[in-house]
């Protein structure tokens, strides 16, 4: 019997993925599980319009991001600190930071997560922190720490 799967079923077949198997375990458990549903017509047309749908989703999302990158390449955040001998900072500037800076100067909303910084800054000046946006998408923000 083909099936369409409607999970992950851990070794017959991931999401979304049309598959013969065996009458039994489609009638008893998958069906029954929820797990899977029968691959009619019907259904085989729904799949489809279900992944054009995801794909038009992933386009838009695509182009929002390369905008958003755009924006963020010309835009320098400040941030104050208190610092001692030598330009170090006393503490850090964190991405948590960086995202509520962003965020209150310029009303553009970034998840922290996805501020890639490989440490916190630790210094006065300025530095280019990558923001990836989207797994293809990454732009380069200027954050400029100045003395508090």
């Amino acid at each position: 019997m083909k099936v369409i799967f409607l999970q992950d079923v851990k070794g017959r077949g991931k999401k979304g993925e049309v598959k013969n198997v065996a009458d039994g375990y489609a009638q008893n458990f998958l069906i029954k599980q929820g797990l899977a549903i029968e691959a009619t017509n019907a259904s085989m047309k729904a799949l489809e319009g279900q992944k054009n749908k995801e794909k038009k989703e992933a386009a838009e999302e695509l182009a929002k991001s390369k905008e958003l990158k755009e924006v963020l390449e010309k835009l320098t955040v400040e941030l104050k600190a208190k610092s001692g001998e030598g330009g170090r900072l006393f503490g850090s500037i964190t991405s948590k930071q960086i995202a509520e800076a962003l965020q209150k100067a310029h009303n553009i909303k970034v998840d922290k997560r996805k501020i890639d910084m490989d440490d916190a800054i630790r210094a006065l000046g300025y530095t280019n922190v990558p923001v990836k946006l989207y797994p293809e998408v990454t732009a380069t923000l200027k954050v400029h720490v100045s003395e508090q």
